[in-house]
């Protein structure tokens, strides 16, 4: 009895622990935590804010446990795009409602205008006009209305520069080269003269033996001869006054000399450190009292006289004072003594030799200056440039005596023809123009070329042109007529000049192929 007793008491014990226990324990729901947000957004919050109570070495709670930190949140942001287009556009009117509109309703139709827009709409009165020119003021802005004028002073202003001269006050020795050219050229005139006089009394019937003759000589060109000139492109090629030599210049900075017919190298000019752009024989190259026989120039701005009798390969002389500009073309004049440079400074140049220095600095065009040509009596030089105008000077007085319009971009040859009077220009808009400076006009266009027209020349008797293309052909064209009589094609490449042998036997050509090549007729060889 007394074990029972003890049994049950024991498991009471039990019991009431197990019951004690379960009132201790205390269950505890744990809420749900709404995140709002990226959670990078509020952990960098707490970092920084951990931060921020670290370094003032308390924490600073407001209200419980909210922190503060010194970040500001930027209302634009939250902005929906819909609100801030919205806000833009009561901008927009608010500006539209301060923008002054003239009431004269012809100024409004001409702002219109100005701004490229319908000076009238459909049922469109003078008010809701000038209210739609004030929306489109306010979008575009105010100032828009009166730059238009501005421009448009500003074209007209170049317009009248491109028809304005610029004149340089020379040294002295400019009185003394007009005087010189003015008495050689009277000369010359009068036996050009007399040799018009002469051809205008020739029979009929001898004219129609010469374009007969003509004919079969032009439609017998052939390639009489072609030889590799450089490793790099030949860009000019000139024939000598006698005809038994050719020079011609390369991209690799040499001029070389050949034979003629043979083609055979005869001598080589080392001095340039560039790309030559040209090569020309002095009238009177060769002759025992002639020093200088051809020049050349670069694109570095170098122009270096040569003699051929010289066995060293250096220049003779230098030019100075181009550089750092291009120096595209260069050329004498009749008499030897002077020479004319085309400059990339909007200006062309004539150095008098014989004192070795440059007597006239010539603006005029208003971009660079590349080719010109001197009239056979010596009188006149036409210039050609790069802003599609062509100008003849007068070197006697230093005026300009005629302005050439008419091409639709770059003039790149240009030439004088033996009769005095009549020029051609080869441009960049694919035709070949001819001029008349009595007429001061032109008298024909002829669609020459696929491509630009890089060169041109008259025949020495100025029976015909022969015009070079970037389309790799020569074309033949009979003055007068300007009908094409032949077409010479054997370039591999673009032809970058062209020239006449002056006994008229020959027709040579260089091009970007790194050849040049001499054409006659097949009779001949």
């Amino acid at each position: 009895m007394s074990l029972h007793r003890s049994r049950s008491a024991s498991l009471w014990h039990i019991i009431s622990c197990q019951v004690s226990d379960e009132e201790e324990i205390t269950y505890v729901k744990k809420q749900k935590t709404i995140h709002y947000g990226s959670l990078e957004d509020q952990e960098r919050i707490r970092l920084s804010s951990l931060a921020f109570t670290e370094n003032d070495g308390e924490s600073k709670v407001v209200g419980g446990n909210i922190n503060v930190s010194n970040e500001y949140f930027d209302l634009e942001d939250a902005i929906s795009k819909d609100k801030q287009a919205l806000l833009e556009e009561f901008e927009r009117k608010k500006k539209a409602r301060h923008v002054q509109v003239s009431t004269d309703d012809d100024e409004v139709k001409k702002n219109l205008r100005n701004l490229g827009q319908a000076i009238c709409l459909y049922g469109e009165g003078p008010a809701e006009r000038r209210n739609r020119l004030r929306e489109l003021l306010s979008r575009v802005g105010e100032d828009v209305v009166a730059k238009k004028p501005e421009e448009e002073r500003e074209k007209r202003q170049q317009i009248k520069d491109q028809d304005t001269t610029w004149y340089h006050e020379g040294p002295p020795s400019l009185l003394d080269a007009r005087l010189y050219m003015a008495e050689y050229s009277l000369l010359r005139s009068n036996f050009r003269l007399e040799k018009l006089r002469e051809e205008a009394s020739i029979p009929e019937s001898t004219l129609t033996a010469r374009l007969q003759d003509l004919h079969k000589y032009t439609t017998s060109l052939s390639i009489y001869c072609s030889q590799i000139g450089d490793t790099r492109p030949i860009s000019y090629c000139r024939f000598s006054p006698d005809s038994q030599f050719i020079a011609t210049s390369s991209w690799s900075g040499l001029c070389k000399l050949w034979s003629v017919p043979d083609c055979s190298l005869v001598q080589t000019f080392r001095g340039h450190n560039c790309n030559v752009c040209s090569i020309t024989f002095n009238p009177h190259a060769g002759t025992a009292e002639n020093v200088c026989d051809l020049v050349s120039c670069a694109s570095d701005g170098s122009v270096k006289l040569w003699s051929m009798d010289s066995k060293k390969e250096e220049p003779v002389a230098d030019l100075e004072g181009h550089a750092p500009f291009r120096v595209s073309r260069a050329d004498f004049h009749p008499s030897g003594r002077f020479l004319g440079t085309c400059c990339f400074d909007n200006s062309w140049r004539l150095w008098d030799l014989e004192q070795g220095e440059e007597v006239l600095h010539q603006e005029g065009h208003c971009k660079p200056v590349y080719c010109m040509s001197f009239q056979c009596d010596g009188s006149i030089v036409a210039t050609g440039g790069l802003d599609a105008f062509g100008r003849v000077w007068d070197l006697r007085t230093g005026r300009c005596i005629m302005f050439m319009e008419g091409h639709l971009k770059s003039i790149y040859s240009i030439d004088f023809s033996p009769n005095g009077y009549q020029m051609a220009t080869g441009s960049e808009d694919n035709t070949c123009r001819i001029w008349d400076v009595r007429k001061r006009s032109c008298l024909y266009t002829i669609p020459a070329h696929m491509s630009l027209v890089s060169g041109l020349r008259y025949q020495p008797e100025g029976h015909f042109i022969v015009t070079s293309s970037y389309d790799n052909t020569i074309k033949i064209w009979a003055n007068k007529t300007w009908q094409m009589l032949k077409t010479l094609s054997g370039h591999d490449n673009k032809i970058m000049g062209v020239d006449i042998s002056p006994d008229s036997k020959y027709i040579a050509s260089s091009s970007y192929d790194r050849t040049f090549k001499l054409w006659a007729p097949e009779y001949s060889s």
